[in-house]
């Protein structure tokens, strides 16, 4: 991607170097646990990993942009997706709220409870900010085969469209659904669907942010393909289990989150993302 010398959104939060708080588990090389909890849908509690209870003090880190390459490529990354969402949400008479981003390591307070590293980049609807810790992505290339610039753009631009849907009410529709679901399964085809929807929200994210700024390279859309493969549920359960058992799905396949991420892109249109019919 050429990123360097876009707008900088300089609302990134960065815990770098407070030092983690206690978590339980391992840390970011528990190469299971990690992808499995790879882009948390709605309410970080679903996971067993974060505490249920909101801690009664929150860490608070330095609010501004970050000098570091990596730091600075993810606040630009963040600053077209608000750009992208500000503009969508006009479109229909809305205000786009941005999210904040939060950089941290190992483990980090939230208004959903504690996060930690393995449970891979999150949003806690609660406080409405996204968290990364950004070794994560040593995971995604290294293990998983899915690296490059724009396969971690794609992550950050995934939550980011969790963000869009808490503010357009799909999250809490999802959660009422959930509850008056009949079965586990049931519950879960809502999740997968909240999920498919925000990676069409990051396809989208991406065509747009290609037509204002021309930035995408060859191969990079391939390196976003591959991380939504990577991810998949019938990926991850294969690579856990050996077997997949779809009951269980919650994210969807990886066919299913690679052709939606093409959905949003092929379209640049939030009403092509209709992931619950």
């Amino acid at each position: 991607m050429r990123w360097q010398g876009g707008r900088r959104s300089g609302n990134v939060e960065d815990r770098r170097g407070m030092g983690p708080v206690a978590v339980a588990g391992g840390g970011i090389g528990a190469l299971v646990l990690a992808l499995i909890g790879y882009f948390v849908f709605g309410d970080p509690n679903a996971l067993s990993g974060l505490e249920q209870a909101a801690p009664t003090e929150q860490q608070e880190g330095v609010v501004g942009s970050p000098q570091d390459e990596q730091g600075a490529f993810m606040d630009t990354v963040l600053a077209s997706t608000e750009d992208v969402w500000s503009a969508e949400f006009a479109k229909v008479g809305k205000h786009y709220d941005p999210t904040r981003l939060v950089l941290y390591e190992e483990g980090t307070t939230t208004a959903c409870g504690v996060g930690q590293s393995a449970m891979g980049p999150f949003y806690c609807p609660r406080d409405r900010k996204v968290y990364l810790d950004l070794a994560f992505f040593r995971e995604l290339d290294q293990r998983f085969g899915a690296p490059g610039d724009f396969a971690q753009a794609y992550v950050l631009a995934h939550e980011v469209g969790h963000h869009v849907q808490n503010q357009l009410g799909v999250s809490d529709e999802v959660s009422r659904a959930q509850r008056a679901a009949g079965s586990e399964a049931q519950a879960n085809q809502y999740s997968v669907a909240l999920e498919l929807q925000a990676d069409c929200y990051a396809g989208i994210w991406a065509a747009k942010s290609q037509q204002a700024h021309n930035w995408l390279e060859s191969g990079d859309v391939e390196e976003g393909l591959a991380a939504a493969s990577a991810v998949g549920d019938d990926t991850l359960q294969k690579a856990s289990r050996g077997y997949v058992v779809p009951d269980s799905f919650t994210h969807g396949t990886s066919e299913q989150r690679m052709r939606w991420f093409m959905t949003g892109f092929k379209s640049g249109d939030p009403n092509a993302c209709d992931t619950f019919r």
